[in-house]
């Protein structure tokens, strides 16, 4: 054994990385065990039975009694969210007893069958994958004849239930699931709420597989492997035949694409995921093949290392969006169960140095790695991915990470009832949330990463992990047979080459034998990638020969408008003339100054408000309000759109507008959430709405706390919009409503904040009619006396010499002084002035620069 360890440090330090001991690798996981603890038990002591623990508030978060954030809160259904989807990760850590009872508590407490409407894929993934994992892990604890022994698949049965109660999202002619369901009264109930969507999101519809599949084969019953095996055909059967690539929202009724933007992030992430692990689960090659064709392209079109960009499904050479969603960090995890790791190392090394620039994954992030939503809702997709590289490659690197990882969150996450979000990376900023995906994936990652398999319960290597890390045995594709009806039949797929990929499993010792320093050397091409670490370093100056003309304009003059200044060369102290440079007539040295200057980091967002203008707020209250890069612009609108402002129904504006009569001719109020902007804009527009207040559903976003950003479009063209769009952050959202609510009728006005009604009567001097002239004193001309004159009057010193000049020519303009010559400017101004409201819009008060000149004799 030792001299094994030996030879893994000497293998470390080969990488350029020394590895962990194990006492140092004890110590970090017994600090994860702590964290863990804390956030589970904050959980447990203030939140359990609520979904989740609001740690900011120490109180747990139930649906209905909290304000509304939107389609968040479909994740939460009343059934104790956060422990079902804890469950197994007690077992991963050795927490035995602790699961037994919370098992108990599950069992006992929780119900199914409440009235409320929630996330299908939400659901499926964190509640009934929960149910699943911990039935295994039940189930293998018994086995095990230690603990456990009064289960009688409890958890089983509850996951079985669930299931039947989500299969009525299928109802649908195309086979594609709906959205949302409600838990006891389904979907197309008149009961339940729901039904009215028309559209879904690629990984919604095809990340039921593992779930379902483990349903059926555990329960028996084929027909949860069924639909989700239906809908896993009807989506491979849409994807465009060109590139085969997928976009990321469809309709579920008749399966015409709506957004047709393709990506490996939001919107489509975990279909590609379920692909290749429902072939890991279920040994069927159909799987494999789909996944593989959709790979090559990807690999094609998206992955420009180590970028994975967004591109149009049906024109894949053509980037739709600047930006990458954090969602996308857990691909290069995929990537290594596939085998494929130089595009992983290359992915992760730049999501890695994000991190060090900004302290976490912004939840999106320019491909100049600056910040485009600032937001972290400590998302497990990058853990997620180092865990899996450290195990394919053995690089203790990969330990550094995730120690840096852990500590970032017990610095800057950590509150006294548990860990927060981060409202914005750049502020530092927390957020009232802790999502149960915090206590399912993170720790179990970042325990299993400094963990030795001999350390863990079970075989690790004999389960799968779904996307939401919940443990599923891969038994399953053996131990219990396939449903009948459910044999897929791949039609032959014309031009997809394998490659060394196609039915590989990640092997070190395979891919780079006798090579340990390979990852490192993947790494080091992009070790500066974003600019931290790099060391400073001086440009030099770099000599640029410029003859100068006298023809057209001076060559000068030409570059310093373009902000290019140039110094002489005799004039250059620092720098070496050269003999060649010496005497030379017109020659100048070009100092690149662009090479130096920091990119800023954030582009400059036009601040917008919302102005209260109806009594009894006229014009006093004012609303920070946030852009669009679409529809109306308001700078260009010399006075803004004005108009009264009515709630949209549904508020979200994600479904048909049920209120468009009475919003036609105003302006609607809207919640961020559901869907995208656009989309909520094009149906309020055809609703007559003349313009959109959007309002943050994250609870406690302020503009004070949160810098503005423009609200994007949705990857297609958004000429169509014409009306102006503002957003507003959770709190100014709230005087608008409690406005509406208490009048009834309010009146806004959308403008730029420069040209706020009352601005200039507040902040800037009237535009007046004015003439001025010098003139001694006693020499004020008769009949001067009508409009605003403001007399100048010279009052000479002992010393001067008396100025010449003609007063009549234009006073201080026409004067000439000798040198030496200094006069007091005493100015006074007659209290008669025109003050017509024409006049003060025709003449302006000077500019600054302008009455500088004036007072200048």
């Amino acid at each position: 054994m030792g001299e094994q360890w030996t030879l893994f440090w000497a293998l470390g330090l080969l990488q350029g990385c020394v590895a962990m001991t194990p006492e140092e690798k004890s110590r970090v996981r017994d600090q994860i065990v702590e964290m863990f603890d804390h956030a589970y038990g904050s959980y447990m002591k203030y939140a359990y039975p609520a979904d989740e623990l609001m740690p900011l508030s120490c109180k747990g978060r139930v649906r209905g009694l909290e304000p509304n954030r939107g389609d968040i809160d479909d994740s939460l259904g009343k059934f104790s969210l956060t422990l079902i989807d804890t469950l197994d990760t007690l077992v991963v850590l050795n927490k035995l007893e602790e699961f037994e009872e919370a098992v108990k508590k599950a069992v006992k407490d929780i119900r199914l069958d409440n009235d409320i409407v929630v996330s299908v894929f939400e659901t499926n993934i964190r509640v009934l994958g929960g149910l699943l994992g911990a039935h295994v892990m039940a189930d293998m604890l018994r086995g095990q004849g230690k603990r456990m022994q009064w289960y009688q698949d409890e958890l089983l049965h509850m996951a079985k239930e669930l299931g039947y109660r989500l299969l009525p999202a299928f109802n649908t002619t195309s086979g594609l699931p709906y959205p949302r369901v409600n838990l006891r009264y389904g979907v197309l109930n008149p009961l339940s709420r729901t039904g009215t969507e028309s559209d879904t999101c690629t990984a919604c519809a095809g990340t039921m597989i593992l779930e379902f599949a483990a349903l059926s084969r555990l329960s028996g019953k084929s027909v949860f492997e069924e639909h989700a095996r239906k809908a896993l055909d009807v989506l491979w059967d849409k994807r465009q035949r060109g590139s085969d690539l997928m976009g990321t929202v469809i309709n579920i009724h008749n399966g015409d694409w709506v957004r047709r933007d393709s990506g490996v992030g939001a919107g489509i992430d975990s279909y590609y995921e379920y692909l290749m692990k429902a072939y890991i689960l279920l040994g069927d090659s159909v799987y494999l093949e789909r996944f593989n064709t959709h790979y090559t392209a990807i690999m094609k079109y998206i992955s420009q290392p180590p970028l994975l960009l967004s591109v149009h499904m049906h024109n894949p050479t053509i980037s739709v969006r600047s930006w990458m969603d954090s969602l996308l960090a857990f691909f290069p995890g995929l990537q290594v169960l596939l085998g494929d790791l130089k595009p992983a190392i290359e992915t992760h090394e730049m999501l890695y140095q994000v991190t060090q620039q900004h302290k976490f994954l912004p939840e999106a992030f320019t491909t100049e790695f600056r910040v485009h939503w600032g937001q972290h809702p400590l998302r497990p997709e990058f853990a997620e991915s180092t865990y899996f590289l450290y195990k394919a490659t053995g690089d203790p690197y990969y330990l550094k990470v995730g120690q840096s990882i852990v500590e970032k969150l017990n610095a800057h996450t950590r509150v006294p009832c548990g860990f927060a979000a981060v409202q914005d990376v750049r502020t530092g900023t927390h957020e009232d949330r802790m999502d149960s995906f915090f206590l399912a994936e993170m720790f179990k990652y970042l325990y299993l990463l400094f963990s030795e398999k001999s350390q863990l319960p079970f075989d690790i290597d004999n389960y799968i992990f779904t996307t939401e890390a919940h443990l599923l045995p891969v038994s399953l594709s053996t131990t219990q047979t396939p449903c009948q009806s459910n044999t897929t039949v791949q039609k032959p797929h014309l031009g997809a080459e394998e490659d060394l990929f196609s039915y590989s499993c990640p092997s070190a010792q395979t891919l780079f034998p006798n090579n340990p320093s390979f990852a490192k050397t993947i790494r080091d091409s992009y070790k500066y990638l974003t600019g931290v670490g790099r060391a400073p370093h001086t440009v030099p100056v770099r000599g640029i020969e410029l003859p100068l003309h006298d023809n057209g304009m001076e060559p000068v003059e030409f570059l310093k408008s373009m902000g290019i200044s140039l110094t002489k060369l005799s004039d250059i102290s620092s720098t070496v003339t050269t003999p060649d440079s010496v005497g030379q007539k017109g020659t100048y040295r070009v100092k690149l100054i662009a090479e130096v200057s920091q990119t800023p980091e954030e582009e400059e967002v036009l601040p917008l408000v919302v102005q209260l203008i109806s009594p009894p707020f006229l014009g006093r209250t004012v609303l920070t309000a946030g852009p669009a890069k679409f529809g109306l612009d308001l700078t260009k609108e010399e006075h803004g759109v004005k108009g009264s402002i009515v709630k949209s129904a549904p508020y979200s504006a994600c479904g048909p507008i049920e209120n468009a009569a009475e919003l036609h001719g105003h302006i609607a109020l809207a919640l961020r959430g559901d869907c995208m902007f656009a989309a909520k804009a094009r149906r309020l527009q055809e609703a007559g709405a003349i313009g959109v207040i959007f309002i943050d559903h994250r609870e406690g976003s302020s503009s004070d706390e949160t810098p503005l950003f423009q609200m994007v479009g949705d990857g297609g063209s958004t000429s169509d919009i014409s009306i102006p769009l503002v957003f507003l952050f959770s709190r100014e959202g709230a005087v608008l409503t409690s406005a509406l609510d208490e009048h009834h009728n309010v009146d806004v006005l959308l403008l730029p904040r420069d040209k706020q009604m009352g601005r200039d009567k507040l902040g800037q001097p009237l535009g007046m009619n004015i003439k001025i002239r010098l003139a001694k004193d006693g020499q004020q001309h008769s009949g001067e006396n009508k409009g605003a004159t403001i007399q100048l009057l010279l009052e000479p010193s002992g010393e001067e010499e008396e100025c010449e000049g003609d007063s009549e020519k234009g006073g201080a303009s026409g004067s000439h002084c000798q040198k030496g010559a200094a006069h007091s400017l005493n100015p006074s101004l007659e209290q008669q002035s025109d003050t017509s409201e024409h006049k003060q819009q025709q003449m302006p008060s000077p500019s600054p620069s302008t009455t500088d000149q004036q007072n200048d004799p």
